[in-house]
């Protein structure tokens, strides 16, 4: 079992002592006898300890920078939503194929931030511009936020926050099985938990450092007793010998798990797996013994939303996945909704 994240290094901004949250994780860290650094800003972390990239980056992978969030104009989301929302930044897994190996490039560490009422006021704003209509936010596009929130307890708070407001919605995906804190809290059903799942061949070449399956569908399970809505992210979806056989196993152990209340409103996103040249070089330099398939001339090229284009599937491997795919979601859930294949 994946045990709950513990920095090894905390990295502080002087600004961020001005908030209450930062003195109370100093002094959480302080406790647990973590060595504690001062930075000028949370964007510049030098001088992280290690020989070599390989042991610089998983030094980064354990390093908690506790900042200030300045910029409160948030991104528009992925499909799910309409804006992301920055409670934090970077992950402690070590998914190969994660986009945030690109985005994150020279700073893979996390950065949580603790100007939370700041950004509420943000999120309220943005309500306000869009009321009466719904505006959704995702919590999750620059981190795994349940990865690092049994320490800051900011996506707990932000649920709560949600669960009071007229027009706001909250929605964020995890690999982890570390919920339990997030179990009372007063959601008022306005905030949809979802789980990334894949096979267990996925799981245990290409997502280290993550819960496995097993734990993150018990986890599903404890969510829904607690009155959530569900749903589940299938990704990246990744073609390998026995990928249909493995697929199905995920979903009849998913079937099996869940209570049968749960399977009413429950939501299902598919992401195709797909690369980048620049995430190419940076998985091959982080995890230089992957067994990902990075070979562009099995691919198509397709262009992103912002000119940067990505290797996918060929469209006859895209419909298989859709069908294939699609058709367990069907026969095991029949009244849930698939949101979108990409």
């Amino acid at each position: 079992m994946v045990k709950p994240f513990v920095p090894q290094l905390v990295y502080v901004e002087p600004r961020a002592m001005e908030y209450p949250l930062a003195k109370e994780l100093v002094s959480k860290f302080e406790a647990m006898g973590i060595e504690i650094r001062e930075t000028t800003s949370h964007n510049q972390i030098r001088n992280l300890p290690g020989e070599n990239h390989f042991q610089k980056y998983r030094t980064a992978k354990s390093t908690l920078v506790v900042g200030v969030r300045k910029t409160l104009k948030f991104d528009t989301s992925k499909p799910s939503a309409e804006y992301a929302i920055p409670f934090a930044t970077g992950c402690m897994g070590h998914c190969h194929y994660c986009y945030l190996q690109t985005t994150m490039g020279s700073k893979p560490y996390i950065r949580t931030y603790v100007n939370v009422d700041e950004i509420f006021e943000a999120a309220d704003g943005y309500m306000r511009e869009r009321a009466p209509e719904l505006t959704r936010f995702e919590a999750s596009c620059t981190s795994d936020i349940v990865g690092v929130d049994h320490l800051t307890h900011t996506l707990k708070k932000a649920i709560e926050y949600f669960g009071q407001s007229e027009f706001g919605k909250l929605r964020f995906v995890t690999k982890f099985a570390h919920v339990d804190h997030l179990l009372d809290a007063k959601h008022n059903g306005r905030t949809r938990f979802r789980f990334s799942i894949n096979d267990d061949y996925i799981i245990k070449y290409f997502e280290p450092g993550t819960s496995r399956l097993h734990e993150r569908i018990e986890a599903a399970v404890k969510i829904a007793e607690a009155g959530y809505p569900l749903g589940f992210i299938v990704a990246p979806i990744y073609l390998h010998d026995g990928w249909k056989e493995g697929y199905k196993e995920m979903f009849e152990k998913l079937e099996a798990a869940l209570p049968a209340f749960a399977t009413k409103d429950l939501t299902f996103e598919m992401i195709q797996h797909r690369f980048t040249k620049p995430a190419k070089r940076v998985i091959q330099e982080n995890y230089p013994m992957t067994k990902l398939e990075l070979d562009e001339s099995k691919r198509k090229w397709k262009w992103g939303r912002y000119g940067i284009g990505k290797y996918v599937y060929q469209n006859e491997e895209q419909e298989d996945i859709k069908d294939t795919l699609g058709g367990y979601i069907h026969h095991y859930f029949p009244e849930s909704r698939i949101e979108y294949f990409t």
